[in-house]
């Protein structure tokens, strides 16, 4: 059973049966005729299709942004955000895609080698709540270029955005079964990835359910993309634009009510400058607006779910027992929904919940260390790798530092953002693979040696 239930009051809105078996086998059928004529439509023809839902992005974008915001909170200028992030992905893969596709000769004096790439197939993607549109079509916008067909299983909380998804690229002119929607429990995942007509997995969401895909998977030998958890450091050395850098802080961690694998979540601050960033970061923290997120200047919405509020929040005491000290919120905001109060923890350290587990919600964790060294060991004193900022005026050790960090991406003097022109993911505990950029649409390829002996 999917059910919409808004965050932001906790009513139940609407109630959708799981797909049958028998509907289950349906689609898939249809996506595998769908895929098997598409992947003989040039790419340019393919580049077309994902124009055309570029366009269908921009004319709905306020109906779409709306039911983002009604199934998970997110703020509604957020919300319209992302789907404008989505639209512009789509034309830069459509602009993009055969140059990234193209194939590739190797130089060789008696013979003809090359390099080709050919679609895989049926890419299953089991997609995560927070960014209900944008996980699924940064995926998809790429896939579908280099000629799969994509199937999506999204979370239990956004059926109505995860039928919406369905819905747009049928209006954008997509082959029927193309990109289909299945309504599935989540215990049904691993018979989805059993069925043969799969070929490939990726999936958005927490280290723990990754490793049970990454296993079910690789018992079939499929390619799988995984994306997931994060504790990103934010490191401010002593050099530091404070001011800008609070500032940043302030997006970084509470943009879509923190509720982001790439949220700065661990703030690594040297001594000399602590007092400084933490007093500037709480004073523009607290002035951010907790409200209606449908409300055009609501910044901090209700996080998604009464359980998501219940681990922060349990989070939040433990580590304020283990000694760290409140600087700002630490509460549940009363009334309906599941509100919770923009929150800052400063001398967390990194025997404490906060500094250890992955915080997903308002929450930033301000950990205090003596020096560059220090800031660097205790940034890779995770399980983690997503995401990292460095925060330094000196940009030639900024570029040293940024290759001892280990993480998918440092951003430096700037916020950690996924980009279509950047390769995005993590390593350790994050996960593996990429997402994005020439890396990401090859993903879901067989890169093919093609060679040709000498003419007789």
């Amino acid at each position: 059973m999917y059910e919409s239930i808004n965050p932001a009051n906790g009513s139940a809105i609407q109630r959708f049966d799981d797909d049958t078996p028998f509907q289950v086998n349906q689609k898939l059928a249809q996506a595998v005729h769908a895929q098997r004529d598409w992947r003989q439509v040039p790419v340019a023809g393919r580049a077309r299709l994902l124009t055309a839902v570029a366009a269908q992005l921009r004319k709905e974008q306020r109906r779409y942004a709306a039911l983002i915001t009604l199934e998970m909170g997110k703020p509604i200028v957020e919300a319209e955000a992302e789907i404008e992030k989505c639209a512009w992905t789509c034309d830069f893969y459509a602009a993009q895609a055969e140059h990234y596709l193209a194939d590739e000769t190797v130089a060789s004096t008696a013979t003809h080698s090359a390099v080709v790439f050919d679609p895989l197939g049926l890419v299953l993607a089991v997609m995560p709540w927070n960014y209900p549109f944008w996980q699924f079509i940064r995926f998809a916008a790429p896939a579908l270029a280099a000629g799969n067909a994509a199937v999506l299983k999204h979370a239990s909380n956004v059926p109505q955005c995860a039928l919406a998804l369905e819905e747009l690229f049928r209006a954008a002119g997509a082959p029927e079964g193309l990109c289909t929607t299945l309504l599935v429990p989540s215990y049904g995942v691993q018979g989805l990835i059993e069925d043969a007509r799969i070929a490939a997995v990726t999936l958005t969401g927490s280290t723990e359910v990754g490793k049970l895909v990454a296993a079910q998977a690789g018992a079939q030998m499929k390619k799988q993309v995984l994306e997931l958890g994060g504790s990103d450091p934010f490191i401010v050395l002593a050099d530091a634009d404070i001011e800008a850098a609070a500032q940043t802080a302030v997006h970084a961690r509470f943009g879509n009510t923190g509720q982001s694998c790439i949220s700065s979540k661990r703030f690594i601050v040297v001594d000399e400058v602590a007092d400084r960033f933490v007093a500037a970061f709480s004073a523009l923290a607290s002035g951010l607006k907790v409200g209606d997120p449908m409300e055009r200047d609501t910044q901090i919405g209700p996080m998604a779910r009464a359980s998501l509020r219940a681990t922060l929040h349990s989070q939040v005491e433990r580590t304020l027992e283990a000694g760290a000290t409140l600087v700002l919120g630490g509460r549940k905001i009363d009334g309906p929904g599941y509100f919770y109060a923009p929150t800052i923890l400063d001398h967390v350290t990194d025997q404490m919940a906060a500094g250890t587990e992955e915080t997903f919600g308002p929450l930033a964790a301000v950990m205090r260390v003596a020096d560059t060294e220090a800031a660097i060991r205790l940034a890779n004193a995770t399980e983690f790798g997503l995401g990292a900022t460095l925060w330094t005026r000196d940009l030639e050790l900024a570029a040293k530092l940024a290759r001892r960090i280990e993480a998918g991406a440092v951003f430096i003097n700037g916020q950690v953002a996924s980009d279509a022109r950047l390769p995005f993911g993590g390593v350790k505990q994050s996960g593996y693979g990429r997402e994005l950029g020439v890396y990401g649409i090859r993903e879901f390829v067989n890169i093919k040696t093609v060679w040709t002996g000498p003419r007789r």
